[in-house]
């Protein structure tokens, strides 16, 4: 049974989808240094902390991703420390299958590590969001392809116990307003479903044509949030711990 994350900020999953991901199914994945837990670079840039870190927090943070790099956070509630450099900071929605009409789609393939290189490519022309060289190991990924050209595509990110989010949801131009994103969005809710879980959804809170898809499908709005990248500052040390690598997988 999976054990509520101690960084959320509330009883629900979904409240922290990162944190309650990374210690439940998604656990096979978590790295972690105190209160701090993340995905491993190449996999997803989503990190958790707690509702109201402190300065030690922080510092395992830095320490965990390293002089430079990234931590991407969602629902966080405190901004990082002023040495920190925002990158990226938006306001952003959180939709729920309330009655989604989901159903397996009969031209809907099956992605895998093999299908890589051809997925990175439709995600640089299409820019859905995130998606790195080991996304794919999230969860079920589902394509289509028109004269063996990969071009749509959506799968499942973060896991929190009982729910599964569909990420990457995207269109190559060329076959645009045919209703394939949606086709292969139904289809995803229908793995999520067969498998008793729930599909649930982020957005940004700006893209109103989008959110108003996800409803008309069945999708209705829980909560709202925001996302946020920040740069770790290049002079912060990142010394592990005693006998502690820094990055050490939780459970490794």
């Amino acid at each position: 049974m999976s054990t509520p994350h101690p960084l959320a900020g509330g009883a629900h999953p979904l409240d922290d989808p990162v944190g309650t991901s990374l210690t439940g199914p998604h656990a096979r994945f978590a790295e972690r240094r105190g209160r701090i837990l993340r995905y491993p670079a190449e996999v997803t840039p989503w990190a958790a902390v707690p509702d109201r870190p402190e300065a030690a927090d922080w510092a395992d943070a830095a320490a965990l991703a390293g002089p430079g790099g990234s931590m991407t956070i969602t629902a966080f509630r405190e901004p990082p420390p002023d040495d920190w450099e925002v990158t990226f900071h938006a306001e952003g929605v959180q939709l729920v299958d309330t009655g989604v009409a989901a159903a397996p789609d009969p031209e809907a393939v099956r992605l895998g590590p093999a299908d890589v290189p051809e997925m990175l490519d439709l995600v640089a022309r299409t820019r859905p969001g995130p998606f790195l060289p080991r996304t794919v190991e999230l969860g079920t990924y589902l394509g289509i392809r028109r004269e063996g050209v990969l071009v749509a595509m959506a799968g499942e990110r973060l896991h929190p116990p009982g729910w599964s989010e569909i990420s990457a949801v995207c269109t190559d131009e060329s076959v645009r307003g045919q209703g394939l994103a949606t086709r292969l969005l139904l289809a995803v809710s229908h793995e999520i479903r067969e498998r008793g879980e729930t599909p649930f959804l982020h957005a940004a809170a700006s893209n109103v044509h989008a959110v108003r898809l996800y409803e008309s499908l069945g999708f209705a709005l829980r909560r709202r949030t925001s996302f946020l990248a920040a740069l770790v500052p290049d002079g912060k040390p990142a010394h592990p711990a005693p006998g502690e690598p820094a990055g050490a997988a939780a459970g490794s």
